[in-house]
């Protein structure tokens, strides 16, 4: 089991496209969620499919388990999918030592960019890039789960 420590972050401007260093091409969908876990399967660049279950309430710190699962049979899971699949691409730029992995939304969601941050340390506001714009952490409104069944926040409508 891993530990997930994650912040997130709404993304100002576009200065950070200059750093990528990597992008990958996401589908992912809930075959289950409710409060405190959910189950999702993710599609990494058509190629790779991971079962991801997640457990906790607490927007920073979830536990949560992961397990490759055969292509073929995410894809046709795909059929029972609630909500809508979320289609975005990620992008992984560093900056003082750390990853972020800004995603790009497309479909419904599109024009939302959202930056995640895992750290176990806190890092003050003085380190983080020009780039982050608001903390969403503690938003529902942006956990994934809720962009796949709720309606599309206000930083995109």
């Amino acid at each position: 089991m891993a530990k997930e420590i994650e912040r997130k972050f709404l993304v100002n401007g576009q200065e950070w496209r200059s750093l990528v260093e990597g992008r990958i091409r996401i589908r992912q969908f809930y075959l289950a969620s409710n409060t405190g876990r959910s189950v999702r399967l993710r599609i990494s660049d058509g190629e790779v499919a991971t079962l991801t279950l997640k457990f906790g309430t607490r927007g920073r710190e979830r536990d949560e388990f992961e397990y490759q699962v055969p292509l073929a049979e995410a894809e046709e899971m795909m059929d029972f999918a609630i909500g809508r699949v979320i289609e975005k691409t990620r992008h992984h730029v560093s900056h003082r030592g750390r990853l972020y992995e800004i995603d790009v939304f497309g479909g419904e969601l599109r024009g939302l960019v959202i930056a995640e941050l895992e750290t176990p340390e806190d890092v003050p506001a003085s380190e983080l890039p020009a780039w982050i714009g608001r903390e969403v952490t503690d938003d529902p409104r942006y956990y994934n789960a809720s962009l796949a069944h709720s309606d599309v926040p206000e930083a995109v409508a």
